[in-house]
């Protein structure tokens, strides 16, 4: 395991990254409606980042068990947790939620952030699936300070999940992040309090919960990218980009774009 400390110059250019994946993030709430397809979500995307002179970094990206990923956004519509590739079949209905993973490289480092919209009327208890999930990424990032451990942030997330009968996937994880989109270490979703890799200031990760409205069980689809929830229930997604500090994380990615317009939206 090799766990790069970042200097203040270089987490600079990672919160000038991660605020324009804030700003794509907010550009696609504007757009998110019953009718509009996947693939139209993707095109806004990836037009909205290389007009901004970066690179959306999920596009081609690659994969192990599979070809590179063929679009610059991961839309996951309800029982996806994760990965869902945009196309043109997949079309919103009033009801359904979807996670919108956003990636971009610019100036050689990387932003990523995710956010699970409510499209139209969403069933009361698939909205608080959502809130309580949002809620406890706040919960793991208080705990992203120097002299603590990576469990301390999954033992928040799940402790807080787990109480409202939710499940917490624990083969998808949060991770570090840099010039490399995936950098040591693993941050887990769950965990015990003081395990783990000890967290040092300077360092920068990625933390994203990933919680199913029901069982934690999941799979692999045969395009060896769409990660589905095996008994079908909703799934949401909320990840944010943190600077680990002394006292206080720092939150690099925003979502002060997307919440300005929620209120009119939903």
């Amino acid at each position: 395991m090799k766990i790069f400390l970042k200097t203040e110059d270089e987490i600079e250019l990672m919160r000038r990254a991660n605020q324009l994946v804030g700003k794509t993030l907010g550009e696609l709430a504007k757009h998110i409606k019953p009718g509009v397809t996947t693939l139209h979500l993707d095109h806004i995307a990836e037009e909205f980042i290389r007009d901004h002179s970066a690179i959306p970094t999920f596009k081609n990206f690659p994969n192990p068990y599979g070809g590179p990923f063929p679009a610059s956004i991961c839309t996951s519509v309800n029982d996806v947790v994760v990965h869902g590739v945009p196309d043109e079949k997949t079309v919103l209905k009033d009801g359904d939620i979807i996670s919108i993973d956003c990636g971009t490289l610019l100036d050689g480092y990387n932003g990523d952030s995710c956010y699970t919209f409510c499209v139209g009327e969403v069933k009361p208890e698939v909205r608080q699936l959502l809130k309580t999930t949002k809620e406890s990424l706040y919960l793991g990032i208080e705990q992203a300070v120097a002299g603590r451990h990576v469990g301390d942030i999954g033992d928040a997330v799940q402790s807080y999940c787990e109480a409202h009968g939710y499940g917490i996937v624990r083969e998808l994880t949060g991770h570090g992040i840099g010039r490399k989109m995936h950098e040591d270490p693993q941050v887990p979703n769950y965990g015990r309090r003081g395990n783990g890799v000890l967290l040092k200031a300077s360092m920068c990760i990625a933390i994203e919960p990933m919680i199913t409205m029901g069982d934690r069980q999941i799979y692999l689809m045969p395009d060896r990218w769409t990660v589905k929830t095996r008994d079908g229930k909703p799934a949401a997604h909320f990840e944010h980009t943190v600077a680990v500090r002394r006292g206080k994380a720092e939150i690099l990615s925003s979502f002060e774009e997307v919440e300005t317009l929620e209120g009119e939206l939903y």
